[in-house]
């Protein structure tokens, strides 16, 4: 049985010293203190049972053991190295290659920015692209399917000890109608007034779809759903074709605003979705992972620094809502 004392982190330290054969460089060298140095040789020491160093003033000196012990650690080192490296190739980390699961609706807008960006960063860097909804990206992640994910964490439950969670932006629900429907009353839409009406739902799984029965449990009456489909473009075409209503994120409105007609849900309706980057723990310091964090801040940066001038232009323009003390 090999002792506990004896790790690799304490042979690298040791093979460190015999190069430098003394301990305030080999200290230097590795960014630790002497006495960590100092601490590991000789616990080492202790691990094999036998003598290393003897002390001949203050300095430390290897005896012929110590030379025998560091040629088969300089072998385990490298054959450990090597076989880290060979891990990490079969498990597809470190290789050039990045697996990334997307909700259909971020492939407008969000999907294309990241990708250009990592393009940016990583030339060489392959990307596979899948979609589909939040409950299935998350299990083909923790199936490790996939590599990172971008899905809504609002109503999802993620891990913390197993996955790391950037969030990029925060986005809100609209009511959403065909542009041929009648007109409705000026203000927030409320959702009782479309008791009779028809709706299209994304089916379970995806981010909307909580959300969606979330709104009219408040409202307080079941919406009669024609049809339940598998993607929210085909959701929008129906809308777009008259079929019914439907509930939409606020991130498909700058291409279908001319479309289809999307109103602000009442206060009691009203819900946010926060879009977020998720990975492994385990993948935080791969190179492409790194990458596509990094791009995933600047992202959720300039998202940010967007709606902040936003909110400060509505500040200037908008008409005061102040009423005069009576």
């Amino acid at each position: 049985m090999i002792d506990n004392d004896i790790t690799f982190r304490k042979l690298e330290i040791f093979l460190a010293f015999m190069d430098k054969r003394n301990i305030s460089r080999t200290a230097e060298q590795l960014g630790l203190s002497t006495v960590s140095v100092h601490r590991a040789l000789h616990t080492l020491e202790e691990g094999v049972r036998c003598p290393l160093f003897v002390h001949q003033g203050r300095n430390l000196t290897p005896l012929p053991a110590a030379e025998t012990l560091a040629e088969y650690a300089r072998e385990v080192s490298d054959l450990m190295r090597r076989g880290i490296e060979e891990t990490r190739k079969c498990g597809g980390i470190g290789q050039g290659r990045l697996k990334l699961g997307t909700m259909y609706s971020l492939t407008l807008d969000t999907i294309p920015q990241l990708i250009m960006g990592l393009k940016l960063r990583r030339p060489a860097l392959e990307l596979e692209l899948l979609m589909g909804s939040n409950q299935d990206l998350l299990a083909k992640l923790e199936d490790q399917q996939l590599d990172a994910i971008l899905i809504s964490i609002s109503d999802t439950q993620i891990d913390p000890a197993h996955f790391e969670t950037l969030p990029l932006f925060k986005d809100d629900i609209y009511l959403a109608s065909p542009s041929s429907s009648s007109p409705v009353m000026a203000g927030p839409a409320d959702l009782r007034d479309f008791r009779h009406e028809k709706f299209v739902s994304l089916t379970e799984g995806f981010a909307t779809y909580h959300g969606f029965q979330e709104a009219f449990h408040v409202a307080g009456f079941e919406p009669q759903i024609v049809t339940r489909v598998n993607d929210i473009f085909s959701m929008i075409n129906l809308v777009q074709a008259g079929v019914g209503h439907t509930l939409l994120p606020g991130r498909m409105k700058r291409i279908y605003e001319h479309s289809v007609r999307l109103l602000t849900l009442a206060a009691p309706y009203q819900m946010r979705q926060t879009i977020a980057l998720v990975f492994a723990r385990s993948r935080e310091r791969d190179p492409e992972m790194l990458a596509l964090v990094a791009e995933g801040r600047m992202y959720a940066l300039s998202h940010r620094d967007a709606g902040d001038a936003t909110a400060a232009e509505t500040a200037v323009t908008a008409p005061s809502t102040v009423r005069p003390a009576s």
